[in-house]
């Protein structure tokens, strides 16, 4: 292929697997180019992880500054800069997509970078045709990296006010004075917490009993207990039936027990899920196999249904995060390049970064009981640490599920302070294969965290 719209990989989307896959297969001598309609990066980088964890650092200085009376140092007042705190924010997003502009510039052309919308269109001898916008390309392989956007419901006014999503939320320069979350997962959460720290009143509004759905009940209860110490009210059981706009802001009719009732905010947060961005990308024209919910089909190695077509990231259905996204360029370079043996049957951590943060890898107890395999679970309660005590900040508690057999951690769940950086000493343990006691029986640095990790294994069994 030596026209110069002929390329041997075509990679429609800039997120975390395909901006690396794009230099990696070039790297290897594939012709290859990236479409991205908008900004590379993906969610991640222009209004996901780096932003969302740079405001969430400022939220936690300013509560750490109300704090400071308990260890001794007077602050008279703390006051929140909230357009420069976004200012902040957006500006780390900006520095993190400028570094990949200046990656995709100085590579010569290959790979290329394609701006526009890439729509596939059919196939042309042993080449796929894509579209991006009015320019037509060819390419041997494609592999798909689209990710999600938020899902919005189909609430009756809801497109008739403004409010704000896991996309837009960094154009609000403004400190709200009172923010309604519909949901109660990852990033109702986070956002929640943020908004409450940098002084605005939140309601988080829930359909379901509870929080955090994927964790443990006493953890999302712990965790729940946390936020309302801070401030952040909870409408549980409450179906949001309609939105109106007010003079002030927004207002929310809900269903709760057979009763109506109303709220009013200044504004509204809606973070009730993602939705996968394959309905604009032609897959229908070569037949590619998506489920009812805009998954694209595919198997533990990648590849779609059709030979040829690969697909990444968050539209490949299985854990959504963003470090498996950057897992699955690693697959797909082994797989398109070296035929290898690496797939999707991988242990993949996560995190909730509230404060404090939930970090999870593997089973929880529920599912660990759901599975009927024989296991104990060990506790620790972040209050028996001392470093965490002598930092103020021994909220939270230990959860590793062992198996009585073979002595093999199942799974962890660590609610407390750099949860999301401890929970890897487990990771680490789970991917070597290696049974608990091989932390219970090192030796850890004391005073530090990591301790009560080794102390939450503490009671595990030498009999195999």
């Amino acid at each position: 292929m030596a026209d110069t719209n002929h390329y041997d990989v075509l990679i429609v989307g800039a997120g975390q697997a395909g901006a690396p896959l794009a230099h990696a297969l070039a790297g290897r001598g594939r012709r290859v180019a990236l479409a991205e309609r908008k900004f590379l990066g993906g969610s991640c980088v222009n209004f996901g992880c780096t932003p969302t964890k740079a405001a969430v650092a400022s939220a936690r200085l300013a509560q750490d500054a109300r704090r400071a009376t308990e260890f001794g140092v007077r602050i008279q007042s703390v006051e929140v800069d909230f357009a420069a705190v976004i200012d902040r924010a957006r500006a780390i997003a900006l520095e993190s997509r400028t570094g990949l502009e200046r990656w995709f510039e100085g590579a010569g052309g290959n790979p290329a970078w394609l701006r526009g919308h890439a729509r596939l269109a059919g196939r042309r001898g042993d080449a796929f045709v894509v579209t991006v916008d009015d320019r037509e390309v060819l390419a041997r392989e494609i592999v798909l990296d689209t990710g999600t956007r938020s899902r919005i419901p189909p609430i009756p006014g809801l497109d008739a006010v403004p409010y704000l999503h896991a996309g837009n939320w960094l154009e609000l320069r403004e400190r709200p004075d009172h923010v309604l979350v519909l949901g109660s997962g990852v990033i109702a959460l986070e956002m929640g917490q943020f908004y409450r720290r940098m002084g605005s009143r939140v309601t988080l509004i829930e359909r379901s009993d509870r929080i955090a759905k994927t964790e443990d009940e006493d953890v999302a209860a712990a965790l729940q207990r946390v936020l309302q110490d801070e401030g952040i009210a909870f409408r549980f059981r409450s179906a949001t039936e309609a939105v109106a706009a007010t003079g002030s802001g927004v207002r929310l009719t809900l269903r709760r027990d057979g009763n109506s009732d109303s709220l009013e905010g200044s504004h509204l947060f809606v973070a009730t899920g993602r939705q996968p961005n394959t309905d604009d990308l032609g897959l229908e024209t070569v037949g590619v196999a998506v489920s009812p919910a805009g998954i694209v089909t595919a198997d533990q190695r990648l590849s779609t249904n059709v030979p040829g077509i690969w697909v990444a990231g968050d539209i490949r259905g299985g854990p959504q995060f963003t470090h498996s996204s950057w897992d699955d360029h690693r697959i797909l370079l082994d797989q398109m390049v070296n035929g290898g043996g690496r797939t999707t049957e991988r242990i993949v951590p996560y995190a909730i970064f509230t404060d404090p943060e939930i970090g999870r890898v593997g089973m929880n107890e529920a599912q660990a009981n759901a599975s009927g395999k024989p296991h104990v679970v060990h506790r620790y309660d972040m209050a028996r640490s001392g470093r965490a005590r002598e930092r103020g900040r021994s909220e939270g508690f230990l959860k590793v599920i062992v198996e009585e057999r073979s002595g093999l951690v199942l799974g962890a769940t660590a609610f407390t302070d750099q949860g999301a950086e401890l929970v890897h000493l487990y990771v680490t343990l789970m991917n070597a294969g290696a049974p608990a006691r091989v932390i219970r029986d090192s030796v850890h640095v004391h005073p530090t965290l990591a301790e009560a990790f080794q102390g939450a294994v503490a009671g595990v069994s030498d009999e195999r």
